[in-house]
């Protein structure tokens, strides 16, 4: 456990009278080395004076001279390393939006309060932080040229890993999220924000989903072998989706690796409308009275999702982690949530929710009645071959801590 008296903590506020009091309730919180300051630059100059030792800062974001927003891109300017929480009187919506401008600025944002801060709710938002010298900031991440990309397609270094999904009202495991990785010869295990923009930008895209799509349809036969009958959902560009063969390609990977189409689901994510619906819109649908299923992929992102339901043969919605994610504690999330799932539920849609990350999230979205989850909480991606001995873990890990009804 943090001795949280060796932990430097910094109020920053322009009213005298909310200092003195986060003063006194930090003190009986245990926080010896506690300082209290009105000024944005006061705090960048402490900031700077410790250097990367243990601290927490609790700010406002309405204040004169420097408010808290224009604070906080200063801080991320000297790369501040500790925890931070504001305490605000704004309200639920302008809290929402700095913490994710915190968050974009890769600030360790514990979360936010409203003013008159109750004892018993810092404490517990300050318990969830494992206190630790600010580490040295993240090298970006290499990302490869298209060369290196086609050369791994071309040598089958891309391989599949599978996230379980299951249903929300039983707790089984019901089917799989397949995702690319690379293992790369030199650089190792290599994720796919590092190569998949490049495959979309240089025309790889729809090789690359073509050897994902036979990889996955091909663990699913030998799970199938195993006795498991699960459902695999592959992840579809839109870029697939002007190869008019595709549903073919499809259909005749499925056929060889003797997976029934309905057992297949195709995710779709459209960042953006596609100017000739022609082609998509020829392809889902075959796809379709093929009997595969077609799901929209983080629902609730982008600005063309309701021309999406209304134009294409989608059979389930996948809403967005986003949005589900702490959702049971912001009014904003949970009714956007709520609003999908219902809209899901008019359209006679399965409904998957992305993004449960712990119990509060998995009991939120079995309480709403939304068919399947997925997300850290029930399991992180996996290889094939090891989700067998999971699913026996998971059955009964949903038994010893009721998970299920």
């Amino acid at each position: 456990m943090v001795d949280r008296s060796l932990i430097g903590v910094l109020v920053l506020d322009d009213e005298p009278f909310i200092l003195k009091l986060m003063g006194r309730i930090l003190a009986q919180l245990g926080f010896a080395q506690v300082t209290t300051c009105g000024s944005g630059h006061a705090a960048l100059r402490w900031v700077a004076e410790r250097d990367g030792e243990d601290s927490l800062i609790l700010c406002d974001i309405n204040m004169p001279e420097m408010d808290g927003i224009e604070f906080l891109r200063k801080l991320a300017e000297q790369q501040y390393g500790g925890g931070l929480v504001f305490v605000s009187g704004e309200d639920e919506r302008a809290l929402q939006a700095t913490e994710k401008l915190a968050r974009a600025h890769r600030l360790m944002v514990l979360g936010a309060l409203p003013k008159p801060v109750q004892p018993a709710s810092l404490d517990a938002l300050i318990a969830r932080w494992p206190a630790q010298p600010r580490r040295a900031p993240r090298q970006a991440r290499k990302v490869y040229d298209a060369g290196a990309v086609r050369r791994a397609i071309d040598r089958g270094e891309l391989e599949n890993h599978f996230q379980p999904q299951v249903d929300l009202a039983s707790g089984r495991v019901v089917g799989v999220e397949s995702l690319a990785r690379w293992r790369h010869p030199g650089d190792g295990m290599v994720y796919p924000d590092q190569f998949i923009g490049v495959a979309e930008e240089h025309g790889l895209i729809d090789d690359l989903t073509r050897a994902v799509i036979a990889g996955a349809f091909a663990q699913a036969s030998r799970w199938q072998d195993q006795g498991l009958a699960l459902r695999v959902a592959v992840n579809v560009s839109m870029d697939n989706l002007a190869s008019l063969d595709f549903p073919d390609f499809v259909a005749g990977q499925a056929a060889e690796a003797g997976v029934a189409p309905h057992g297949v689901v195709l995710e779709v994510t459209e960042s953006r409308l596609p100017r000739d619906l022609r082609a998509p819109l020829e392809i889902l649908t075959r796809l379709r009275l093929k009997r595969f299923g077609l799901s929209i992929d983080d629902f609730g992102t982008g600005h063309s999702s309701l021309r999406q339901l209304r134009d294409m043969p989608f059979d389930e919605l996948k809403i967005d982690s986003s949005f589900v994610h702490g959702a049971a504690g912001r009014g904003t999330e949970l009714a956007i949530y709520d609003a999908s799932l219902g809209l899901a539920r008019q359209l006679g849609m399965q409904t998957v929710a992305e993004g449960i990350e712990d119990r509060i999230d998995w009991d939120m979205v079995r309480r709403s009645g939304c068919h399947m989850g997925q997300g850290y909480f029930i399991a992180r991606p996996m290889p094939g071959d090891e989700l067998p001995g999971w699913i026996e873990d998971w059955t009964r890990r949903v038994r010893a801590e009721g998970l299920a009804g």
